[in-house]
C-alpha cells in the first residue's frame, strides 16, 4: 500500500517556509501571471472573426481585453 502525506503536513511545511521565501515566490508568481496575460492576449489578437464567434467573444470584448495593460 502506498503512503501519502496528508494535506495538513503539506500545509504546515509550506507555512514554515513561507516566511522565508514569500516575497521572492510572490514576485515570481506575479511575473509568470504577467507573461501568461501577454501570451494569451497575443493569441487573442490573432483570432479571426470565425474563431471569435466560435469562442463566443465579440469584437468589442476582444478590443476591451487587448487594451488592458499586462498588469491588469
Amino acid at each position: 500500500m502506498e503512503r501519502t502525506l496528508s494535506s495538513d503536513l503539506i500545509y504546515e511545511n509550506s507555512l514554515s517556509t513561507r516566511a522565508q521565501a514569500s516575497l521572492p515566490l510572490r514576485m515570481l508568481a506575479t511575473l509568470v501571471l504577467w507573461q501568461r496575460r501577454i501570451f494569451s492576449r497575443q493569441q487573442l489578437a490573432r483570432l479571426d472573426a470565425r474563431l471569435l464567434a466560435d469562442a463566443g467573444i465579440s469584437e468589442a470584448q476582444r478590443q476591451a481585453e487587448l487594451s488592458k495593460p499586462f498588469w491588469r
